[in-house]
């Protein structure tokens, strides 16, 4: 599972992906980001090519009445994305790119869960596959919404956790957004390009937003 990430901010992420968001308040880095908030994610428009746009994290299928639903949608399993009726939609057609600095994960101790935080040996942007949906709730405004794809850890991140997000790769982004199947991509990071490190349990709070959180537990 992958329920807490970091991600940049606007401009970072402009510069760093060479593109640029049509519009609207320019957003932060987020130290905390959390399910149900509006997060940076990378479409690919057959007319702009790509784009970025604040999407809700935790998708809402596009036959949902019910928003709510999306709470318990925030992770799609590799394993079952093209079958699932939540997701299979989606996988086929509207998939997505999730920029990340790195995620948060709790490994079982015998003095109980400890946050770590996992990145890449330069700590440089990452990208986790996603999906996208577009849903009209019964009452309030079109939702856009994503998920994140997880699959087996690679060695590394097994000690950590039993899941870990699809991360891919900057070469494989046009395949991923464009391809009409992508499954080769749907594989564990490479174990030697990640490390990690315990943080502080302040993470567990989405109150607590701050480069604090990222810091090694002295």
């Amino acid at each position: 599972m992958c329920g807490r990430y970091v991600t940049k901010g606007e401009a970072d992420i402009e510069r760093e992906w060479n593109l640029r968001r049509g519009g609207g308040n320019p957003f932060r880095a987020s130290f905390n980001a959390a399910p149900t908030q509006m997060l940076p994610a990378v479409r690919d428009d057959p007319e702009r090519g790509r784009t970025l746009d604040l999407l809700r994290w935790g998708l809402i299928a596009s036959w949902s009445k019910d928003p709510s639903i999306g709470n318990r949608l925030i992770n799609a399993r590799a394993e079952t994305v093209a079958t699932k009726p939540a997701f299979r939609a989606a996988y086929k057609a509207r998939r997505c790119l999730v920029p990340a600095r790195g995620y948060y994960e709790w490994k079982v101790t015998p003095a109980g869960k400890v946050p770590h935080f996992i990145t890449t040996i330069d700590v440089s942007l990452m990208a986790f596959a996603g999906l996208w949906e577009h849903c009209k709730p019964v009452e309030g405004d079109p939702i856009e919404s994503y998920t994140i794809l997880t699959t087996e850890p690679n060695t590394f991140a097994r000690a950590i956790h039993n899941r870990m997000p699809v991360i891919v790769e900057p070469e494989d982004y046009d395949e991923w957004l464009t391809s009409k199947d992508p499954a080769r991509l749907l594989v564990p990071y490479s174990p030697d390009r990640l490390r990690a490190w315990p943080v502080s349990t302040r993470v567990n709070s989405p109150r607590n937003n701050d480069a604090e959180l990222v810091l090694p537990l002295a």
